[in-house]
């Protein structure tokens, strides 16, 4: 099962369906889990694998943000949370 890193870093969206059908012939049960989590949103996996656009800054943000919301909550209204957000 070793393509599956090489196919995820060289990006190569074509492959997906062809290592599923490998992990399918063996006898991995742990493989066979992820294959099903992977064929169930194939798609989506083969898209992420071909373009170039990443939503990966912006999760960073919300996240970043959400933990700024958490650490406020109860503590002071929305006028001091609005200015850690901005000076964070």
């Amino acid at each position: 099962m070793r393509p599956f890193p090489q196919i995820l870093t060289e990006r190569q969206g074509q492959r997906p369906p062809e290592w599923l059908d490998a992990v399918r012939q063996n006898d991995l049960p742990g493989f066979h889990t992820l294959a099903a989590g992977i064929d169930r949103d194939r798609d989506a996996v083969v898209t992420d694998l071909i373009l170039p656009w990443r939503s990966g800054v912006v999760e960073g943000h919300v996240n970043r943000i959400k933990m700024l919301k958490r650490q406020m909550f109860g503590r002071a209204g929305f006028d001091r949370l609005r200015k850690r957000v901005l000076l964070a």
